[in-house]
């Protein structure tokens, strides 16, 4: 199979994330959200990590189970669910944080909780 594009793997989270709002609409936990989406993806011959265990490196300091992302799509894309009413700065900031630790790209942050899911899908890339 061949290596997809990052605008290829987002479209394909977005297009699921879409479809799983439209069928369970807002209101569950992000929990819920993130084990189907994981599944959806799978089912799109995506290679997915849930809760994936991010190790990190201070000097030589090693911090292992540092942080856990939601979803890490192709070893490329960052997927975070959130289910709130609003997202806040902080969730675009620990996402950027996120991709500039893991040497990262590209992250989705991903809020559930609204009545359009397009106003809560938010992309997020490093060093840009």
């Amino acid at each position: 199979m061949k290596e997809l594009k990052i605008d290829e793997i987002t479209e394909i989270i977005i297009g699921s994330a879409l479809k799983i709002h439209k069928d369970l609409g807002p209101g569950l936990f992000e929990s819920v959200y993130e084990f189907i989406l994981e599944k959806e993806l799978q089912k799109q011959n995506l290679q997915v990590d849930r809760q994936k265990r991010i190790t990190i490196q201070y000097g030589d300091i090693i911090l292992k189970n540092a942080f856990r992302v939601d979803l890490l799509v192709e070893n490329q894309v960052i997927v975070e669910i959130k289910s709130v009413e609003k997202l806040l700065p902080i969730h675009s900031k620990q996402t950027l944080t996120y991709l500039r630790l893991m040497k990262l790209q590209c992250g989705l942050l991903i809020n559930f909780n609204e009545q359009l899911l397009k106003s809560g899908i938010t992309r997020l890339v490093n060093g840009y």
